[in-house]
């Protein structure tokens, strides 16, 4: 489907830093409390906003069809991390306090409204955000990838579930089959992607879910099973996602 859509940085377009809060229901409640995440999204506007894309369709008025999110990072040769999402965080945070020259690009986020959804937003931000990445003087980008299928099979580990491969030889996920068509080669799984800790009482609230018995427990759009601890008061969401390297361009 042939759209006219316009996606611009926020960089360019300051003005659009409130549509990015228009995402309701884009994503699982669980996914917002990553502590990593409030070291990102608190300074995005103000110290990403080159990184950052919106993008806007005249027949969607006051409001973002979709949106991007990247990070400049200094990293050399040694393999991707095993923390994925939050370790580029991380990383990114640590050289912006120090000054540090970043060298290559880590998605972060693409995100399309639910109900604009199955019209190929995503592979069109991932286009727009590897376009971005060259204009910005670099020649690599990585993304930590989520994949959007990987939900349908909680108790599957990512390792095994990663190199999953239709007869045509790619990826049975549908959104690392977008990265590969692209261009993106997988290169291993970051075990550890996405850390969510919580209390039962946090858990309960994000998920409806009574969170009342020591265990797995299959939480609605997470990836894996979240390991609650009734003694201790407490459960864990730990994420893998899939590292995939992309030539920028």
């Amino acid at each position: 489907m042939t759209r006219n859509l316009e996606v611009v940085t926020l960089a360019a377009r300051p003005d659009l830093a409130p549509l990015l809060d228009g995402f309701d229901g884009a994503w699982p409640e669980f996914m917002r409390w990553d502590p990593m995440g409030a070291v990102y999204y608190a300074v995005a506007e103000e110290a990403y906003p080159e990184y950052v894309l919106v993008a806007l369709d005249p027949e969607v008025p006051d409001r973002a069809v979709a949106c991007a999110f990247s990070v400049p990072v200094a990293w050399g040769d040694d393999p991707l991390p095993p923390g994925g999402w939050d370790r580029m965080i991380q990383r990114s945070a640590i050289n912006r306090t120090l000054g540090t020259t970043p060298t290559i690009v880590s998605a972060l986020e693409i995100c399309v409204q639910p109900d604009q959804r199955g019209q190929g937003l995503s592979g069109r931000m991932l286009a727009e955000m590897r376009a971005n990445t060259a204009r910005l003087g670099f020649d690599t980008l990585v993304a930590p990838v989520r994949p959007s299928d990987k939900h349908a099979f909680p108790d599957v580990p990512m390792e095994e579930y990663a190199v999953r491969v239709r007869p045509d030889g790619l990826p049975e996920d549908s959104w690392l089959r977008t990265h590969v068509r692209a261009g993106g080669v997988i290169e291993t799984v970051a075990p550890r992607s996405m850390v969510v800790p919580g209390t039962l009482d946090d858990w309960r609230r994000w998920t409806g879910l009574p969170f009342d018995t020591t265990g797995p427990v299959h939480v609605p759009g997470a990836l894996a099973p979240v390991h609650c601890d009734v003694e201790q008061g407490h459960a864990v969401y730990v994420e893998a996602n899939v590292w995939v390297r992309h030539r920028a361009g």
